[in-house]
């Protein structure tokens, strides 16, 4: 089962002499809501970085270098998916955009032996104040 309002959206990579392109969103496309502020983030080989949850900011994810396992945890309480789990595995040879809308759990991790880099394309800007954070071991998930 896959969670209520997430969104994996196959993402074109265009082939060039010397080098790719490689399309992240565009305001036409399907889960862009706005736009507030663009990351870049990386994380270490097997390193989990886990858990946070935005009660406004729609997530635009996506793995340029290395590969990233997310996890999306649905604890709403009037969602079809309540209690569900989803895991989405990006890279460059997977190259999709996952779009997570605000009140979903997420937690990542470094999957592979190389340092792996995400960009987040959100629809508003950090605000510390919207956001809320647990410890990993919070919200069971084996993340072996």
């Amino acid at each position: 089962m896959n969670i209520e309002g997430l969104l994996t959206v196959p993402t074109k990579i265009i082939s060039t002499i010397g080098g790719d392109v490689l399309h992240a969103i565009k305001k036409s496309d399907q889960g862009y809501s706005g736009f507030g502020e663009a990351y870049f983030s990386t994380i270490e080989p097997h390193a989990v970085k886990a858990w946070k949850r935005h009660r406004e900011m729609t997530l635009n994810l996506l793995v340029p270098v290395g590969e990233v396992r997310f996890v999306v945890y649905d604890d709403r309480l009037h969602s079809s998916s309540n209690g569900i789990f989803q895991q989405v595995i990006l890279s460059l040879d997977n190259y999709k955009r996952l779009t997570i809308p605000p009140m979903l759990w997420v937690g990542f991790q470094g999957v592979g032996e190389e340092r792996a880099m995400l960009l987040n394309i959100a629809n508003i800007q950090h605000n510390p104040l919207e956001m809320d954070r647990k410890p990993v071991a919070d919200i069971p998930y084996n993340w072996n």
